[in-house]
């Protein structure tokens, strides 16, 4: 295997586990043991993470060394803030529209995700709860709109992670807030209960987030003042 291929090699192992969730901002990329897993030497893992730098899927810090970039507090503070109001929108608007059949689907995908919490697999989760909201938000009337939350649900899947990941006790309380909508929606309630309700829902996970990391936070004595601040996670 030439240089160049052991190169792609990392390359691929690197960006296929970042994207899929296994390495999360903030993941510290130790050169050593991927080379091992790997079966190569050092340097084309080095080759592989300064391309992936490049790109913007790696960073370095003093007295860390490589990590899978964070993502800035603001972009997903921002995101969520707006999908809040737009998916909040997108579900009371659908509500007229929604059958008993529908809603029993959307409740079938809130007791998979119930029965995940036991033997938790955030990534998994969040899949099925992308489902579940689409489930009750599709149906709105307005293009416009619908259009709005699917480009924020786009710019959550591209911060690559899944909040649930690393505040996994939100879960359970997600799953609670669903049921919560779902029966709002079935027995008729006024449009703006059921907005409040969704949007409610969306910032308590961006709250929870918000919270774990201002906790979890380490700065590092070498950034700067005015540095804006990063943030290790994504989606509910």
């Amino acid at each position: 295997m030439t240089a160049t291929s052991k190169s792609q090699q990392a390359y691929d192992y690197l960006r296929e586990r970042i994207d899929d969730g296994r390495f999360v901002p903030g993941y510290r990329l130790v050169l050593g043991q991927i080379a091992r897993e790997l079966d190569v030497s050092v340097v084309p893992v080095r080759e592989a993470i300064r391309r992936l730098e490049a790109e913007g899927y790696v960073t370095f810090e003093r007295n860390v060394g490589a990590q899978v970039a964070l993502i800035k507090e603001t972009e997903y503070l921002h995101t969520m803030q707006t999908l809040s109001i737009v998916e909040g929108a997108a579900t009371s608007l659908s509500a007229p529209y929604l059958t008993a059949e529908q809603l029993q689907d959307a409740r079938r995908i809130n007791e998979r995700m119930r029965r995940l919490l036991d033997d938790f697999d955030p990534h998994r989760f969040t899949a099925l709860n992308i489902e579940f909201h689409a489930a009750l938000y599709e149906a709105c009337p307005n293009p416009h709109i619908l259009d709005l939350v699917h480009r924020g649900w786009s710019r959550l899947k591209l911060l690559r992670d899944t909040s649930f990941s690393f505040v996994p006790g939100r879960a359970a309380e997600s799953v609670a807030e669903h049921e919560h909508i779902v029966e709002l929606i079935e027995s008729g309630a006024e449009p703006l209960e059921i907005e409040l309700a969704a949007r409610a829902h969306r910032t308590a996970t961006l709250d929870a987030v918000l919270a774990f990391t201002a906790e979890h936070k380490h700065p590092s004595p070498a950034a700067s003042a005015t540095a804006e601040p990063a943030l290790a996670s994504t989606t509910d």
